[in-house]
């Protein structure tokens, strides 16, 4: 298949990368022309204007965004609309608001698909998951580049119509916060508890066979080797976006209760007013861990 691909960044280039190794071809754009280099050299069809981007295209364009959710998006899909139809599928794959992507939905003259993208840069080399809402035949359309990008055929699939994409990815960032939260909170109590531990050595032992054992604590174990049982100079300050905020309005709003979710975006909140808990340092590193953001740094 023919992909075209509209941003670069650290995310969309896996997507050009697992995508060409399938044995796709695909035409790339950024306003970033180094990125478009990058994509060049790894085999892709390099687009200098959107409209170049959009004649390399064939009759039938195939177009996924990762580009950062919000006005980015609209205003991509404005300059696009011009150039599309209903035989045409246009992939979001970022964080988008779900209720923003039943509008886009409905206003988009191609078929629009909300892909909600799990895995962070791991995925280079182990494949996305991917929670994907739209019409199915242009969900049946994409199956060989959701193949490519995602783990496999097991690592995709289509949750329901427009919006349900980004919905199902937004609670399971709000998950993310929860057991973020919860694997802080534990290794805080050892960290302040009664014995000198190594926890390096606590979530190594935890990952191999114990219930609580998972990719995130992988990373908890990954941090103490890097940073050393106290966190070094890592800071209690813990960033994010807008979905563990989504997630609690929406439970306020179908009556759900979500008390792990609301406290982790609380602690969240908190560590940007003070600089005291150990569990939000933990969270700070692991956001570095899966997603490779930027770690805030004690003075």
């Amino acid at each position: 298949m023919q992909l075209g691909l509209i941003g670069l960044g650290r995310m969309g280039q896996i997507v050009v990368d697992r995508t060409l190794a399938a044995g796709h071809e695909v035409v790339a754009f950024d306003l970033d022309d180094d990125a478009v280099a990058t994509a060049a050299d790894a085999g892709a069809d390099p687009a200098n204007s959107l409209t170049d981007f959009v004649d390399q295209l064939g009759s039938d364009k195939r177009i996924w965004l990762m580009v950062p959710a919000g006005e980015a998006v609209d205003v991509t899909l404005e300059e696009l609309e011009s150039h599309l139809d209903a035989d045409d599928v246009v992939v979001d794959g970022g964080n988008s608001y779900f209720e923003d992507s039943v509008r886009r939905a409905e206003s988009c003259p191609a078929a629009y698909l909300d892909c909600g993208t799990s895995g962070g840069p791991a995925g280079a080399e182990l494949g996305f998951s991917l929670m994907v809402g739209g019409p199915q035949w242009a969900y049946d359309e994409l199956e060989p580049i959701f193949d490519a990008v995602a783990t496999g055929p097991d690592g995709h699939e289509r949750m329901g119509p427009s919006g349900s994409g980004h919905y199902v990815k937004m609670v399971h960032n709000g998950v993310e916060y929860a057991l973020m939260q919860a694997y802080g909170e534990g290794f805080e109590l050892l960290h302040e508890g009664r014995f000198d531990l190594d926890l390096e050595n606590v979530a190594s032992v935890w990952n191999n066979g114990a219930v609580i054992r998972s990719w995130l604590l992988e990373l908890c174990e990954e941090a103490f080797r890097e940073e050393g049982t106290d966190l070094g100079t890592v800071a209690d300050r813990v960033e994010g976006g807008s979905t563990g905020t989504w997630t609690v309005q929406e439970g306020l709003e179908q009556e759900v209760p979500l008390p792990l979710i609301y406290t982790a975006l609380s602690e969240r909140f908190g560590s940007r007013a003070d600089d005291g808990r150990f569990s939000r340092r933990l969270a700070n590193r692991l956001r570095y861990g899966f997603g490779r953001h930027e770690v805030p740094r004690r003075e």
